[in-house]
């Protein structure tokens, strides 16, 4: 399998850092998202470290989601694909993750790392285009697909065979987000491109081009 794992969003070849206190890379990231990709985004919490133990910025010690989540209330309305909004967050916020709103520019379909390497494995096989992969570091595979695919995707699986049986394979669209590279989510680590949104990656494939696979997949490894 011909895949290659980053850490942020690809650079262009020869790009200087746009802020020197940028030292994590997320405003770089967030500002090529939103002028390569055409992609919103959205602050995120960041994670804290003191006195030996991990927290997140939102300030409930209970926080479940550590630096995973947005960092406002009511972030639906906060969506952003301004450069200007950008410099704002991610310089008074320069440790705050990257927060991606799904059913805007595409849908992503969410699935368990094994599973998802398996099937990326297959598509790339198969000459198929994926399309842009993200991994975490709680190990789950992000698939970056097609916006408002949500109804399309039951009905595949559905179509498939699949459509009565509980599988660990999720559509993130419309209301939703994922976190994405180089963001640090919990205290295990960053979030990395498996395949980034390069050019190779750029177009994003319909549901149905990735269905089969994944859900053979995730099928595969249900009672594992």
């Amino acid at each position: 399998m011909e895949t290659t794992i980053a850490t942020g969003a690809p650079k262009k070849a020869g790009a200087a850092r746009t802020n020197p206190e940028d030292r994590l890379g997320l405003l770089d990231a967030a500002l090529e998202y939103i002028e390569d990709r055409h992609w919103d985004v959205v602050l995120g919490t960041s994670v804290l470290r003191e006195d030996g133990a991990w927290s997140c910025s939102c300030g409930d010690k209970r926080c479940a989601m550590i630096g995973a989540h947005p960092a406002m209330r009511d972030w639906q309305k906060k969506i952003s694909g301004q450069p200007s909004k950008a410099h704002e967050w991610w310089s008074d916020h320069p440790q705050g993750s990257i927060i991606l709103p799904t059913g805007r520019a595409f849908d992503v379909l969410e699935c368990s790392e094994e599973a998802g390497l398996l099937a990326l494995a297959r598509l790339e096989r198969s000459g198929a285009n994926p399309g842009p992969v993200a991994a975490t570091p709680t190990r789950r595979l992000y698939f970056f697909i097609l916006p408002n695919s949500r109804t399309k995707v039951a009905k595949a699986l559905a179509t498939l065979g699949w459509g009565r049986t509980a599988l660990d394979l999720n559509c993130r669209s419309t209301g939703d987000y994922v976190i994405a590279p180089p963001s640090r989510m919990g205290t295990r680590g960053q979030v990395q491109w498996v395949r980034g949104p390069a050019d190779s990656a750029r177009w994003l494939p319909d549901p149905e081009e990735v269905l089969a696979p994944l859900a053979y997949a995730c099928g595969l490894h249900r009672h594992r």
